[in-house]
């Protein structure tokens, strides 16, 4: 049946390619399209996130062992190209001739018959330099990063002058490493040490945040198949996202506004580290994406969160100096969490341009829902200046009844109230978190 996971890797990433489809929902709907076991499912996933995670270096191989320009091939040739390269170059387990025979296989099942030449001579001379390919040229540089690493050139050069090449490499390669899975549990149902214990019990790996122990990093697998989830033991979120509920330290009995909620993961810390007593609002401006956080609430046994469609931007003047604090995880560029969602990486410059803009407005306009002496927490997925300093230090400068209060949670400590994650760092998603509190 591998061959059936290849075809369904092939579907996953022409999707991605051509619709700019989010590769999780295009992995998901392929695995289900073609009914793969659960072996053949990790076969697909691995296969089409490599592609998506490598695909420039991919194109350097091929292009030494290809009389044809990558940029002249037809699109889903390279794909099938690509999808054997990465399981020559990464997949140490796959013989040699399976990869390549499947991927000639490939070929006649998509009608590409014509092709089968190319990718059989192709893949055939890669397989036989495969443990002597040649050095990505100008280390040092950042041609080199976007090439090695498979990350736009814009991106490379600005990481690289900003934070030195070394720490550049590292972050991309951090972000080309599997990162398992981060789940939060669930105190208001279960102490921490206890959920441990039952998860120890358990064949999977598995890791605790420094930072807070209720963060819990899964290795691999389903987190269906987790001791509690029917019971709503634990829920899915990162440990930067999990730590913003600390950072605005949020209490009981505290009224506290989300106002980009969806999927509902800081409503969820929020609620829990406020023992479920107060009140939530947590809105988002698309309306189906609050029942994910209400069906969300209640497996956890939440009952304090209420839901709301609402646009960030516009004034609502009912929650005028209404909340004790107030969340706002703004709509972003992403570039942080490129490990998880490597079609990120297709993203130009000029596209996320006019982000902060929008950042900005949504920043000023929550601020009149602050109380005196509230906080607003202001997050993004991000790790780029413009939409992380740059919008406070601007904020801060029109709004001088606010100001920027440090934090220290564990290993992490703001500086000027701002912290950046970096998954080389940090070892969570790349994430950006401001602490404002509002003076008068």
């Amino acid at each position: 049946m591998q061959g059936k996971a290849r075809e369904a890797a092939l579907s996953a990433i022409e999707r991605c390619r051509r619709n700019g489809a989010w590769s999780a929902s295009s992995i998901d709907g392929a695995i289900k399209k073609y009914e793969l076991d659960r072996r053949d499912a990790a076969l697909a996933s691995r296969i089409c996130l490599g592609v998506l995670q490598n695909s420039s270096l991919l194109d350097f191989y091929l292009a030494q062992y290809c009389s044809t320009p990558m940029n002249r091939l037809e699109p889903k040739v390279l794909d099938i190209l690509r999808a054997g390269a990465y399981q020559l170059v990464f997949m140490d387990k796959i013989p040699a001739n399976a990869a390549v025979n499947e991927s000639v296989s490939l070929c006649g099942s998509v009608g590409l018959k014509r092709a089968a030449g190319l990718v059989n001579a192709v893949l055939r001379r890669l397989a036989a330099e495969k443990d002597k390919l040649p050095d990505v040229p100008g280390i040092g540089t950042a041609e080199y990063l976007s090439i090695k690493y498979s990350h736009p050139l814009w991106l490379a050069k600005r990481i690289a002058d900003e934070k030195g090449f070394d720490f550049a490499e590292s972050f991309f390669a951090a972000n080309n490493q599997p990162c398992g899975t981060g789940i939060q549990i669930n105190t208001l149902k279960v102490s921490a040490e206890d959920y441990i214990r039952a998860l120890s019990r358990e064949d999977r790996s598995f890791s605790v945040n420094e930072a807070l122990n209720t963060c819990i990093n899964i290795d691999g697998g389903s987190v269906t198949e987790l001791p509690g989830f029917e019971d709503g033991l634990f829920y899915v979120q990162d440990p930067a996202a999990r730590l913003c509920a600390e950072i605005a330290g949020v209490e009981a009995g505290m009224r506290v506004l989300d106002a980009c909620a969806a999927p509902g993961g800081k409503s969820f810390a929020a609620a829990i580290r406020m023992k479920n007593e107060g009140s939530i609002t947590a809105c988002d401006i698309h309306a189906k994406k609050l029942n994910l956080i209400a069906s969300g609430a209640g497996r956890l046994g939440i009952t304090v969160i209420s839901t709301r469609e609402m646009d960030a931007r516009e004034k609502y003047e009912q929650f005028a100096d209404a909340f004790d604090a107030v969340i706002a995880d703004v709509p972003c560029s992403g570039i942080g969490v490129i490990r998880k969602k490597p079609e990120i990486r297709t993203k130009s410059e000029e596209e996320l341009s006019g982000l902060p803009a929008i950042q900005r407005d949504i920043l000023n306009n929550l601020s009149s829902y602050v109380k005196r002496g509230g906080v607003i927490l202001y997050s993004t997925c991000t790790v780029l200046k413009e939409e992380n300093e740059g919008v406070v230090t601007r904020f801060l400068k029109e709004n001088t009844n606010f100001k920027a209060e440090d934090f220290e949670i564990g290993n992490i400590k703001s500086r000027d109230g701002m912290y950046t994650f970096w998954p080389n760092v940090d070892g969570t998603d790349g994430f950006f978190a401001c602490k404002l509190r509002r003076m008068e």
